[in-house]
């Protein structure tokens, strides 16, 4: 199940000239988080730089570089029985990786605040990942859209998947 599909994507998101652009990075990120963190702190934006990624319908991170800092969401930690870039962000945030008889729904973990100060509070982004009615594109989707740069992400996800 650690197979690269077509559904599959990471995206960059960043801001240049006073506003946002998106672009698709390598889909081998998509299970690669020490590479994932090394390309968003190659782009080159003034300020805080964005990493989406949906690996097929399983589940989505959220990055955000700036500078030394670093925060990371991971919309469901059970995706990391799977999942190597789901098991990397759970080391890296130190959260231990759960049996599988101890879960039976979807939890996050990381930090539910990451876009806060973009206007996306912790309760919106708790309910987004939550929705099991809404696939890890979509949700990235309503995030993008939520942040105020839908049409720059929706180009790059074009470009990734087609």
């Amino acid at each position: 199940m650690t197979d690269v599909d077509a559904l599959d994507f990471a995206i960059v998101v960043y801001r240049e000239d006073d506003k946002w652009e998106a672009e698709m990075l390598p889909v081998a990120l998509t299970s690669d988080l020490r590479g994932l963190i090394q390309a968003l702190r190659q782009t080159p934006s003034m300020g805080t730089t964005i990493g989406l990624v949906a690996v097929g319908d399983d589940f989505f991170v959220a990055l955000r570089v700036f500078g030394e800092e670093i925060g990371l969401f991971l919309s469901d930690i059970t995706a990391s029985w799977d999942w190597p870039l789901a098991q990397q962000v759970l080391e890296y945030l130190d959260v231990p990786v759960p049996e599988e008889e101890e879960l039976d729904s979807v939890l996050p973990a990381g930090d539910l605040s990451i876009f806060a100060d973009l206007g996306l509070d912790e309760m919106e982004l708790g309910a987004l990942s939550g929705d099991l009615d809404l696939l890890p594109d979509e949700v990235l989707s309503s995030i993008a859209a939520r942040l105020g740069f839908s049409q720059q992400f929706e180009r790059a996800v074009d470009a990734a998947i087609g």
